[in-house]
């Protein structure tokens, strides 16, 4: 049986209330990252989450809420799978695990500690948000953005292991 290539889970965090400009940056990684056959992960609300959900579904593409609640309804209206924590911004771990790779778009202090948090589990973080915070990746574009997202979780698997 031959190898198989399992799909990337890219996480996107960023302000749950944005300017115009972050959205449609957000609404473009998520589009770029559906159209990878990679799996958008997100904290399920509104804002940068909303926008990169939004461009992902646009896309064909699947999308991973990990809500702060505890209550499935309060995923924006672009997520497939919402997953209520009842763990407020605690679920901000939960993100960072799910995650492979995750891209940093602008965000206040919940983005900064995903950020943290990804740098410390040696998770790779692609800087689309101006953060400058060391041992993350630069990225000028969306476009660059996932692409140095995809590069940093390509993995080919076994058919004896498991995604």
């Amino acid at each position: 049986m031959p190898d198989k290539i399992c799909k990337s889970y890219i996480g996107v965090i960023g302000a749950g209330n944005c300017t115009p400009e972050v959205r449609t940056l957000a609404f473009e990684v998520g589009r770029l990252i559906a159209e990878s056959d990679a799996v958008l992960v997100c904290g399920g609300l509104g804002g940068v989450m909303e926008s990169a959900s939004r461009g992902a579904k646009s896309a064909g593409g699947a999308t991973i809420g990990i809500l702060p609640g505890r209550v499935r309804s309060d995923a924006n209206q672009f997520i497939d799978h919402a997953i209520p924590t009842g763990f407020g911004e605690a679920r901000n771990v939960i993100v960072v695990n799910t995650s492979d790779a995750l891209i940093a778009l602008a965000g206040e202090y919940g983005t900064m500690s995903e950020i943290a948090l990804a740098l410390k589990s040696g998770k790779p973080v692609i800087d689309l948000g101006g953060w400058n915070i060391p041992a993350t990746i630069t990225a000028k574009t969306p476009q660059e953005a996932v692409r140095l997202a995809q590069q940093k979780t390509a993995k080919t698997i076994s058919p004896a292991q498991e995604c």
